[in-house]
């Protein structure tokens, strides 16, 4: 975390609690009933418990003051701190003749999300035809309290902190927020102006008498925020005609720049209306993380504020500190996220149509570089902690799990016809197409080439559903691992039987998987080991399970990868760098269809998911679209705001649609596809 400079005045932060009295000092016994006052003790005695349990008429008939002068001071105390109790207990007493001194512990709960004050005062007594009374003055509320001064809170908050990416580049603006306040001492009656100010900004009003009643008087205390777009000057107009009120322009760091749903929201504007909705030691004017990063790290993002008990002459200037309690500095938050990978992401996913997620790691680390969302959706996270069925991108973890149990061998024949039967379970391929069988027959690298659902399916009976959910574990899927944001690791529940193992195998019933998991399953291929994600570094990664993948077997499922790239995906193949990955087109049966396309280049692991309208995509397979774009724009750069054009649609030069092209000919003298 790293600490932010500059502070600006706010006012203190209590929410009001219900006075509980009587608890802090004994209660008096019995009077003598022949003197009011017979013994100094008496007289504090029944003084503080008065003030304590808020009866100030009473504990003025205590003192030497007038006693409508008495009341009101003590009332002012409570209004002046906002207290939510106040407690004394009784300390020495020192007689000399006529004249006493009580000293007396003050215990002021200040409010929630406030310090408790605590100090030690005096007061002075004298005898009189009445017996003892407290002799009055200011200093009997507090021993540096002068009787043309009052008390007050005062309160700094520190400037919002920012969200970095790994390069220490700032992923949150700094809006121009216009800040709707008041000068306490301009106004005649601070309720009714406070609440017609909340009134016309639609807030509540008690959380922003609460922010005012102890503030001092002559400062200003924002108490409504709003963005500057959303100011209008009948609006301005309003507000200006009630007593008191006056408006500032300020600066916060609130919008995410990129990755909205990841960073999250600031709330502390009128649309949010925080006053009213966020729980905790939050007030009017405040700024608080309501959703992603911006709400897991509030604490390092808004600090603490800095709160001081003060005492004020009769123009409302700070005459002394009576207490202070230093406050958190606010800072800022390191990412791993790299803003130009995430800037691609957003511009791979805009064209889409339907909801879209792209997530990419760094291939070595595991670290997350993107999450994106083709809405832009603050609230829409599914990049990390999506549910989705991989179909035949999970062919990739079918291909591991075959080696790895020996149900195949690099060089082994593995037979791709037309469809297959397992425990009356048909299996057909995209297309309804099949591998041809000469030469050798397919084998498996070809197999995943092609997305062969038949060919990986035969293979059940040998591999088992132990070998495929440890494939998919070693791989990462299903890992126990955590990020500060909500995630998912996905989930493989292989079913009953052969057929159970087949539908895993290919990635049906039973596997569910998000973007992230799946990118990073992409990232252990190509790094040959596996590594848990890590965002924020300071928060470090999740243990890393040892594994143990052989070379020899990932080269086949690389090999794979990079044939399905050649052999289906010509558009991917103008890149510097090559191009690993697999390619499918789920059918959800309700008329969605998933498109997904996960691998790698270079150091970037990533996958994307889009959905689209199964009458609609036959030519065109959005997820390698989406691809194409993403590296297109890693490789020359994406200037933020300006549009990306499309990319072209992912077809074979005859036009034949993907499905069609992923498998041709079958059988004996039947060809492979052109394309896909």
């Amino acid at each position: 975390m790293r600490p932010s400079k500059g502070t600006h005045k706010v006012s203190p932060r209590p929410l009001r609690r219900v006075l509980a009295a009587g608890s802090g000092l004994l209660v008096a016994g019995t009077l003598a009933a022949c003197t009011p006052h017979p013994s100094p003790e008496v007289a504090v005695r029944s003084f503080l418990l008065a003030w304590q349990d808020g009866d100030h008429a009473e504990a003025a008939r205590y003192t030497t003051g007038d006693p409508a002068e008495v009341e009101e001071a003590l009332v002012n105390v409570r209004e002046q701190l906002d207290l939510a109790s106040l407690r004394f207990g009784l300390g020495l007493i020192e007689r000399e003749g006529e004249s006493a001194t009580a000293a007396f512990d003050v215990t002021a709960d200040l409010g929630i999300g406030d310090p408790t004050w605590s100090y030690t005062g005096e007061m002075p007594l004298e005898w009189g035809p009445d017996g003892w009374r407290i002799t009055w003055s200011s200093a009997v509320i507090h021993p540096e309290l002068s009787d043309d001064e009052r008390l007050a809170v005062s309160y700094e908050q520190p400037e919002r902190g920012q969200i970095l990416d790994r390069e220490g580049r700032e992923l949150v603006s700094a809006d121009s927020v216009t800040a709707f306040g008041v000068v306490p001492a301009e106004m005649d009656d601070k309720e009714a102006g406070v609440t017609e100010l909340a009134e016309l900004l639609d807030e509540e009003p008690e959380p922003l008498l609460n922010r005012v009643r102890s503030a001092p008087p002559e400062q200003f205390q924002p108490l409504v925020l709003m963005r500057d777009s959303s100011v209008d000057e009948s609006l301005l107009g309003e507000a200006g005609r009630i007593q008191g009120v006056a408006t500032e322009e300020v600066r916060i760091n609130m919008s995410p720049t990129v990755a909205p749903a990841l960073l999250g929201e600031v709330a502390g504007t009128a649309e949010h209306r925080v006053s009213a909705r966020v729980a905790g030691p939050y007030q009017a004017g405040d700024t608080v993380g309501l959703s992603g990063l911006q709400s897991i790290f509030q604490r390092e993002l808004a600090g603490s504020g800095t709160a001081q008990v003060v005492s004020l002459d009769e123009s409302g200037a700070v005459t002394d500190v009576l207490e202070d309690w230093e406050g958190e500095r606010s800072g800022g938050v390191d990412t791993t996220l790299d803003a130009d990978v995430q800037r691609a992401a957003e511009a791979a996913l805009a064209p889409l149509p339907g909801r879209a997620y792209l997530a990419a790691v760094d291939t070595a680390s595991g670290e997350v570089l993107a999450a994106a969302n083709g809405s832009g959706s603050a609230s829409d996270d599914s990049a990390l902690n999506g549910s989705f069925v991989p179909g035949g991108a999970f062919t990739i973890v079918g291909a591991l799990a075959a080696l790895e149990s020996g149900a195949v061998g690099p060089d082994d024949q593995v037979p791709c016809g037309y469809e297959t039967t397992i425990d009356d379970q048909t299996f057909t391929n995209p297309g309804q197409g099949a591998l041809s069988s000469e030469f050798g027959g397919p084998d498996l690298a070809r197999n995943l080439a092609h997305s062969c659902t038949v060919g990986f399916a035969g293979l059940a009976p040998e591999v088992g559903a132990d070998s495929v959910e440890r494939a998919a574990l070693e791989l990462g899927i299903g890992a126990d691992w955590q990020l500060p944001v909500p995630a998912s690791p996905g989930s493989v529940s292989v079913g009953e039987g052969d057929a159970g193992v087949a539908s895993a195998m290919v990635g049906e019933d039973g596997v569910r998987v998000s973007p992230l998991s799946m990118a990073l399953a992409a990232a252990t291929v190509a790094n040959g080991e596996w590594n848990a994600p890590t965002l924020v570094p300071a928060e470090g990664p999740s243990p890393s399970p040892e594994t143990e993948l052989d070379e020899a077997d990932l080269e086949v499922v690389r090999q794979g990868m990079r044939d399905a790239v050649t052999t289906r995906m010509p558009e991917l193949l103008g890149q510097e760098t090559e191009v690993f990955g697999q390619a499918a087109r789920v059918a959800l049966g309700d008329g969605t269809d998933l498109h997904w396309f996960v691998g790698y280049q270079g150091d970037v692991a990533f996958a994307l998911v889009a959905e689209a309208n199964s009458a609609t995509t036959l030519v065109t397979h959005h997820a390698v679209n989406g691809a194409q774009t993403f590296l297109t724009s890693l490789a020359t750069g994406v200037v933020p705001g300006e549009p990306t054009a499309p990319a072209g649609d992912a077809t074979i030069p005859d036009g034949t649609s993907p499905d069609e092209a992923d498998l041709t000919g079958g059988g004996e003298g039947g060809t492979d596809a052109a394309g896909w």
